[in-house]
């Protein structure tokens, strides 16, 4: 409400309107709106297609971030990444309305700060040589070519490189989530770069090697026909489901409408999507966002391995998840 305004004289204008124009006028200085007059409505009978599909190339990002290695250093940069948002109109952050991923790298003989945030995050390594890894919360977690690594909600985290080759990764988060809701906490490490940690930890339960998720993948009843999955984890992201798929070579998949928001990595193999009016044709380090409520056609080329990170845990916990037909 204007504060300018006394209650009692808006009330009395507004018992003074002439007509409906005139007592719509009259409502904005009480800080009303007539919700049977709102230019669009508020339900409707599906999900709006808000965000577009979309598709970035792994040829394009690696040196778009060795680029930014030649001109931006980890001590002036919390981060050196590449922020891969939806091209829809007036969008400058997410790739999908709840998650957010982007290309990331260190160089050799180099480390990234360490910090820590509520929103929770994981990271899918394409390239790295030995001696990288990162630190949570005082261990250190080995970051191997196809690794996933999680970093939960307000666990400390840093990364280093202690090789000579450049390390590159694609990092996903529930940030645009987290900011929705409100709940955003950021803190940087006191007194230190990057935590100290003893040995790596192979074992690390936050990490989960290819070698062994891939096997997994490829030993599951097909879902479809030519398409075998599983659920990455224990232990799980609260907002984010993690899944390793396998298609086989010349599949075709079909998937209906989900309410869920899937941000794709192509760990190996091509092909091509289909998503509504939009087609991309996809290769090993690119990522692909099909948002909320838009169906997919997947034509695989050789076969493939795609990371799927998707906001369903959150939507299933709200009872929100549900696909078409």
């Amino acid at each position: 409400m204007n504060v300018n305004i006394a209650p009692d004289i808006v009330a009395k204008e507004l018992s003074a309107a002439k007509n409906l124009d005139d007592y719509y006028a009259k409502l904005v200085p009480a800080g009303m709106g007539a919700g049977w007059n709102k230019s669009e409505p508020s339900l409707y009978p599906a999900p709006k297609k808000t965000f577009l599909p979309a598709h970035w190339p792994y040829r394009t990002a690696r040196p778009a971030l060795d680029a930014a290695a030649r001109l931006v250093r980890t001590e002036d940069a919390e981060r050196r990444n590449l922020i891969l948002h939806n091209p829809v109109a007036g969008h400058g952050y997410g790739t999908a309305s709840t998650i957010v991923a982007a290309y990331q790298m260190i160089k050799g003989f180099e480390s990234a700060r360490s910090h820590r945030h509520t929103p929770n995050a994981l990271r899918f390594i394409l390239e790295s040589g030995p001696g990288t890894y990162t630190i949570v919360d005082g261990k250190k977690v080995p970051m191997e070519e196809g690794d996933v690594v999680l970093t939960p909600n307000w666990c400390w985290h840093g990364h280093c490189n202690e090789g000579p080759d450049n390390a590159y990764w694609i990092d996903v988060l529930d940030v645009p989530l987290t900011q929705l809701l409100g709940p955003i906490f950021f803190e940087g490490l006191e007194g230190k770069f990057i935590e100290t940690a003893g040995e790596a930890a192979a074992n690390s339960p936050y990490r989960f090697p290819f070698a062994t998720w891939g096997a997994k993948a490829v030993q599951q009843k097909e879902s479809r026909p030519g398409l075998r999955e599983i659920v990455v984890g224990p232990p799980h992201l609260d907002s984010l489901r993690i899944k390793w798929r396998y298609f086989s070579s010349n599949a075709k998949v079909d998937e209906a409408e989900t309410t869920a928001n899937c941000v794709y990595a192509v760990h190996s193999g091509s092909g091509r999507v289909r998503c509504d009016e939009y087609e991309f044709e996809w290769a090993r380090g690119d990522v692909l966002v099909i948002p909320s409520w838009r169906a997919a056609r997947w034509e695989v080329g050789s076969e493939s391995y795609l990371l799927r990170v998707s906001d369903e845990n959150l939507l299933e916990k709200l009872n929100w998840l549900r696909t078409a037909g």
